[in-house]
């Protein structure tokens, strides 16, 4: 259990935030002492709390999940297989922090959508896609149209959806694909596909698929919330504009009071995933007591850690990104001229320094590297993708500014990636929809997220409309490691022709 380098990476994501809000407060956004102390606070108790969650998946949740995808597969019974999946998927993204960030912030936009339906919505329907993904391994079709298919729907969704409801929609494929879903799911797939690998193996047809179980399963969400959207507005169909900010005025004494629903929520989120543990123990996995102590304690790690995070995001962490937008905002939309320069710029700044800060995307970076054999260097992709990050919240602050509908920069950029499928190795294509979760980490669904919220509530274009910066983030990946998968195979072409 490598503790210390959790917590250097934890410390590596929020440092930069800390360092531009300080810097924004010191200059043209002043938080006040009382809120500059709960980010203070904040942020020290999601370094702290985010630091043992990590761990806690690193040692409990990801080799369950192996251990699941492995046991499944050996019953050789597929609807076994698919209806535990679902259910899997379902749990999961129930217990993931990041989806329980965007349920509040959009409860807080209406506070007529519930956050508890919304959370129901979204977990169907990353449980019902990954079950179609694990189908998709078991029937051997190709990636690449099951994307093309999937998000064809999506987008006949769309014509029908509430203009609100379709940056819901994208931010929550964004926000499912986050700390505890991308590990057990991308777990949970390279254990089924490499027990299926040895047969296919056998039978002299064997292929990679232990990636793109992931991306398939983020198509879940959107679909969902995009028919949520189509129900609800039938009875409503006006956009509320955004509430009120973040701010109790309670000062530090905000976390005390925080404390007790915080707890529930977090055992309401970690716990029917550890009762799905005992359950499985029990009747499917049978594990040695060693490996079931070390699962154990690594829930016990997630759920401290879980409690601590959510309590800095929601204590002062959230707060201080909210404010910022909404005084940057405001000034853009009253002074014009360089305050929406600033406003944009200040945007990607936040966007850049947040992607190169994940480290999911090293790790990401490291894993492509390591299968190009060297060809792509992982400077250029955190380049490329801390450029198109800061790009997209960009176009965010653009649109607090003029208000224009998010759609037209997501329909262009999926044709865009979808069409790169057919000409990009398959294995990078499987690589890249996994990857949409990893620019937008933690610090993008809950200070990003907030930043942008803020901004659009005090800008004179986006009020009624706020959602999408998340969805934005999550689609730079899926151009940015194809395009390098097409360099990568012309690399190699030119190398075998020499």
């Amino acid at each position: 259990m490598d503790i210390a380098k959790k917590f250097k990476e934890t410390v590596t994501s929020v440092l930069p935030v800390v360092v531009i809000v300080f810097i924004l407060h010191a200059t043209v956004a002043p938080l006040g002492l009382p809120v500059l102390l709960s980010f203070f606070v904040g942020c020290a108790l999601l370094i702290l709390g985010l630091t043992l969650f990590l761990l806690g998946v690193d040692i409990g949740i990801i080799p369950l999940g192996e251990h699941f995808g492995v046991a499944l597969t050996n019953r050789r019974n597929v609807v076994l297989l698919l209806g535990v999946a679902f259910l899997i998927g379902f749990i999961v993204t129930a217990a993931e922090p990041a989806v329980r960030v965007l349920t509040a912030q959009v409860n807080l936009i209406d506070s007529s959508v519930s956050r508890a339906v919304l959370l129901v919505v979204i977990a169907a329907g990353v449980g019902l896609f990954m079950a179609i993904g694990l189908a998709r391994i078991i029937l051997a079709i190709p990636l690449k149209w099951l994307f093309v298919c999937g998000y064809l729907c999506v987008f006949a969704l769309v014509v029908f959806t509430p203009r609100l409801f379709t940056g819901i929609a994208f931010d929550a494929g964004g926000a499912t694909t986050g700390a505890v879903t991308v590990p057990f799911i991308m777990s949970f797939g390279i254990g089924v596909s490499s027990a299926g690998r040895r047969k296919a193996a056998e039978d002299g047809d064997a292929t990679d698929n232990s990636f793109g179980l992931t991306g398939v399963a983020s198509i879940g969400p959107i679909s969902a919330v995009l028919l949520y959207g189509i129900v609800r507005s039938s009875a409503r169909l006006a956009a509320t504009p955004v509430a009120a900010a973040l701010s109790s005025g309670a000062g530090l004494l905000r976390f005390a009071s925080l404390l007790p629903g915080v707890l529930y929520d977090s055992l309401s989120s970690i716990g029917p995933l550890f009762v799905l543990f005992v359950i499985a123990q029990l009747l499917l996995l049978k594990m040695p007591p060693v490996q079931v102590r070390r699962i154990v304690i690594g829930f016990i790690y997630a759920y401290i850690g879980l409690v601590l995070f959510m309590l800095g995001v929601n204590g002062g962490f959230m707060e201080a990104g909210d404010l910022i937008g909404r005084q940057l905002g405001s000034a853009a939309a009253h002074g014009g001229g360089w305050w929406v320069v600033l406003l944009i710029a200040v945007g990607c700044v936040l966007g850049a320094v947040v992607v190169c800060a994940e480290p999911s995307v090293w790790v990401l970076t490291d894993q492509v590297e390591l299968i190009s054999g060297g060809t792509i260097r992982r400077w250029l992709m955190v380049l490329f993708l801390a450029g198109g990050s800061g790009l997209s919240i960009g176009l965010s602050m653009v649109r607090a500014v003029y208000g224009f509908n998010v759609l037209y920069m997501l329909i262009p950029g999926y044709v865009l990636a979808l069409a790169l499928s057919f000409f990009c190795p398959p294995l990078f294509t499987g690589i890249a929809f996994d990857s949409g979760g990893v620019a937008s980490g933690m610090i993008t669904t809950t200070f990003i997220l907030s930043f942008t919220l803020g901004a659009a509530a005090e800008g004179p274009g986006g009020a009624t409309d706020p959602f999408g910066a998340v969805a934005l983030v999550a689609m730079v990946p899926l151009i940015a490691i194809q395009v390098l998968g097409l360099l990568y195979s012309s690399s190699r072409k030119k190398q075998e022709h020499a």
